[in-house]
């Protein structure tokens, strides 16, 4: 059963390092692909002397876009199974094994990595508190399942998964609970796992200073999109099992 581990990437040469021998160590056996998101830095150089597999774009595409270039290059390559992890060290490797399992036993097709019933490290400012708690209260609303930690980015996920986020609409910035919203509608089903998070090693969080500002704005209005194209066209990609689980 192939496994792939995408971890986009910009500016993180500082932090690789630390991040890609620790995933290396608990996943010997998977494929680890770095999609440097057009660095500044020598992020590609850094990650291929450490191992791993780059791509390398063209453009900055956003983090969302980073992602969707993962799930692409999976899906072209017939990959099993999938881990999107972050480059920063936030993510901490050592629950990989735990966030596969239940994928890899058929019990879902997508593994959601929770720091709320595992453990966080940091200490994340007021408005992205608000924020997070917010948007696990609307992905409970639509989908009427509990969900904790609706803006994890720590997720393992099945080869079909991949490939239908490769093909979708996938959000160029911050994909996080409006994707869950989607994974809904479409029919996978998605469960939560404890896992640990830290504060990222070096450098600035993307949900830094007003970002936190503007991605509780953007996210919003995406999951009003998702939710309204959906409920309209939501058969196009409907697949006959339960979404939550």
């Amino acid at each position: 059963m192939s496994v792939l581990i995408i971890i986009p990437a910009y500016n993180e040469a500082k932090n690789l390092p630390h991040v890609l021998p620790r995933v290396r160590q608990v996943a010997p056996l998977a494929d680890i692909l770095v999609v440097d998101d057009h660095s500044s830095d020598r992020t590609a150089q850094v990650a291929r002397r450490l191992g791993a597999r780059v791509l390398s774009l063209p453009n900055n595409l956003g983090y969302g876009g980073a992602v969707q270039t993962g799930f692409r290059y999976a899906a072209q390559h017939g990959y099993d199974y999938g881990v999107m992890m972050d480059a920063d060290g936030q993510h901490d490797p050592a629950c990989i094994p735990n966030l596969l399992a239940p994928v890899q036993r058929g019990e879902c097709d997508v593994v959601v990595g929770s720091r709320f019933t595992g453990e966080m490290t940091y200490e994340a400012s007021w408005v992205r508190r608000v924020g997070m708690k917010f948007f696990a209260w609307i992905v409970r609303l639509i989908t009427g399942r509990p969900v904790t930690d609706a803006t994890s980015g720590f997720q393992a996920m099945t080869g079909e998964v991949m490939a239908f986020f490769a093909e979708e609409n996938y959000p160029s910035d911050y994909p996080d609970a409006d994707t869950l919203i989607m994974l809904h509608f479409a029919g996978f089903r998605v469960q939560e796992t404890p896992v640990t998070m830290h504060e990222r090693i070096s450098g600035r969080s993307m949900h830094s200073s007003l970002k936190s500002v503007y991605y509780i704005a953007k996210m919003t209005l995406s999951i009003a999109i998702v939710y309204f194209r959906y409920r309209t066209h939501a058969g196009a990609h409907r697949r006959a099992v339960p979404s939550f689980s």
